[in-house]
């Protein structure tokens, strides 16, 4: 029977999964996928063991258990310097990709735009298709990704609903400068609409990169919804844990959307998130930054003497790497190419534009063992480009 849904059709396989099929194939190494290989803090495990030996395994509240949203409110303070009530501002979600879905369905109807800045994260982009919207993008420029506050302007119009921004950013690393969002927050109150933030990888910064949460600005807090969550800083992408942060008027409705889509998260792992917030300390988080800047300066030397020139990351933890001296013509061909010569699966640039101007560029994920690394950039030696 065919597929009815003319919508669906357009809705493809990210890249990232399909070079990650790709990679297993011919059991290459994967530094395409952004999961990160750090072992699970045994704080965080314990909690949701516990939890689960303690009967904590049924429904929770259509906005998470009070000892996450507590948690969360706590972290919130103490971090991002947002004040948000655990009552009626925090909705726990089943993973961020699902909060940003949960946030656009009540907030905006079909033909609405949204506005992405390229390069963009590609699940933002199949979340707005999802939901019927229109994309607008608004490029940023190699190699300081800087905001051009009229470039973006020009592309706001009668029908623009929302903004996103992802900071750090995935695939390019930015970090957007306190100055920059204050840029944003004053186009979003000029024009009625929504400024909505991805915050998933806010831990992760190197050399002098600070993160700022756009909802920290008190100025700018009943246009900001927050969204963030734990899959990158626990390592635990297959837990699905993620939250929203906004004003009480706009929780009800997005919380209610997440009950009837996802019903909750799983009330065990809530848990055991809730545990690692409250009683890891600023070390786990210290360490999170120079473990990963280590990383980062391996993977970005191993590309320079592969010819690869890569564009080092502010925070997250991918590069964007040069691959104009591969074989091929599209970013998909020269990526493919690549793995069938290193057995290396990267991401191809298409994934994160939507037109050509990917076809140069790839991302590579560095959130893996050393010896991974060491290894990568053993082969890349030998097959410099």
């Amino acid at each position: 029977m065919k597929n009815q849904n003319k919508l669906s059709k357009g809705i493809i396989q990210s890249e990232i999964r399909n070079m990650s099929i790709e990679c297993n194939k011919i059991g290459g190494i994967n530094l395409s996928q952004g999961f990160s290989d750090t072992p699970l803090n045994p704080i965080i495990g314990q909690g949701a063991i516990n939890a689960i030996n303690n009967g904590i395994n049924h429904y929770t509240r259509y906005d998470g258990l009070l000892e996450i949203r507590k948690a969360v409110s706590q972290k919130l303070a103490k971090y991002n310097k947002i004040e948000a009530d655990p009552d009626d501002e925090i909705i726990v979600t089943s993973g961020s990709t699902a909060a940003l879905f949960c946030v656009l369905f009540p907030l905006c109807k079909e033909g609405d735009e949204v506005l992405l800045f390229e390069p963009y994260y590609g699940y933002h982009l199949n979340t707005i298709l999802a939901l019927k919207l229109q994309p607008k993008y608004c490029r940023l420029d190699a190699p300081d990704w800087k905001l051009d506050i009229s470039k973006l302007e020009s592309h706001i119009s009668s029908k623009t609903r929302a903004i996103i921004i992802n900071t750090p950013t995935n695939p390019s690393g930015k970090v957007y400068s306190k100055d920059e969002i204050i840029q944003l927050g004053r186009i979003a109150k000029k024009h009625d609409i929504f400024l909505i933030t991805d915050e998933i990888y806010e831990y992760f910064l190197y050399d002098d990169s600070e993160h700022i949460s756009p909802g920290s600005i008190s100025e700018f807090k009943d246009c900001v919804i927050t969204i963030s969550g734990y899959s990158k800083t626990f390592s635990i992408t297959g837990w699905r844990i993620g939250y929203i942060v906004c004003n009480k008027d706009l929780a009800k409705d997005i919380g209610f959307v997440h009950d009837l889509m996802y019903v909750c998260a799983p009330a065990p792992l809530q848990i055991g998130v809730a545990e690692g917030i409250m009683k890891l300390d600023n070390s786990f988080y210290d360490n999170l930054k120079l473990t990963y800047k280590y990383k980062r300066d391996l993977i970005c030397d191993a590309l320079n003497n592969a010819g690869l020139n890569p564009i080092k990351p502010q925070g997250a933890y991918y590069v964007l790497a040069d691959i104009s001296r591969l074989e091929g013509v599209t970013s998909k061909e020269k990526t493919m190419n690549f793995l069938r010569m290193t057995k290396i699966a990267i991401v191809p640039g298409e994934a994160f534009y939507h037109d050509s101007a990917g076809d140069n560029i790839a991302r590579v994920c560095f959130a893996k063992d050393d010896s991974i690394l060491k290894s990568v950039a053993d082969i890349l030696l030998s097959v410099k480009v």
